[in-house]
């Protein structure tokens, strides 16, 4: 995931926001004792998605994969003064640092915490939705934008994170694995989906961004 120059990522890291010194903490305890570390946003992917949040100034968000609960930390600085974030998670071993974390943040009364598969609780939700994240498992990408696509609203917002697989999308389809060709088919179902503006963005390791018409 590493496609900036280092030298070019400090000097954006340098112009940019400081990390909120609660999500630097966050940082600092998933590398030191949380499997796959990389999942997490991070700094500059972190600052922006809470730039965008604070544009859309959303009052309903669903978040699909909470991981330690990064990205939802920074979405939620966007919300209206009503709003609500909701998050989904189908790894319960996190859910004791994840809640410390939103409790820490102050904003634990603003999200709605989920465990289990994404897949059947998202039908379960009654809400109408300003902002959609997608950050889970790969596979089901398509599936979580179909199930999602009526609950956003005109003009709302369908996020995807790691679009860009480290690299792995320009692979020969030959050598693609399961999750790879996930992403790729993704990445073309919303190119062809003329329900929706779009534009990928290469921060970090690729943001779709799809504004509902």
């Amino acid at each position: 995931m590493d496609f900036l120059d280092p030298k070019i990522e400090a000097f954006t890291l340098s112009h940019s926001q400081e990390e909120p010194a609660v999500l630097k903490d966050l940082n600092r305890e998933t590398n030191a004792k949380v499997l796959m570390p990389r999942m997490l946003s991070g700094h500059l992917q972190g600052r922006a998605l809470s730039m965008i949040s604070k544009m859309i100034q959303p009052k309903r968000i669903l978040e699909i994969g909470t991981y330690t609960g990064y990205s939802a930390i920074c979405f939620s600085e966007g919300l209206t003064p009503d709003g609500i974030l909701h998050t989904i998670d189908v790894n319960e071993e996190l859910e004791t640092m994840v809640r410390k974390y939103f409790k820490l943040a102050g904003v634990e009364q603003k999200i709605k915490y989920h465990i289990g598969d994404a897949m059947k609780i998202i039908p379960s939700l009654n809400e109408t939705f300003d902002l959609v994240f997608i950050d889970a498992d790969k596979v089901n990408y398509s599936n979580y934008y179909d199930l999602v696509f009526d609950k956003v609203r005109s003009g709302g917002f369908i996020i995807a994170d790691n679009v860009l697989w480290s690299g792995k999308i320009l692979d020969e389809p030959s050598k693609m694995d399961v999750d790879t060709k996930a992403i790729v088919a993704y990445s073309k179902k919303i190119h062809q989906d003329d329900r929706v503006e779009h534009v990928l963005f290469p921060i970090r390791d690729g943001l779709m961004i799809a504004r509902k018409k």
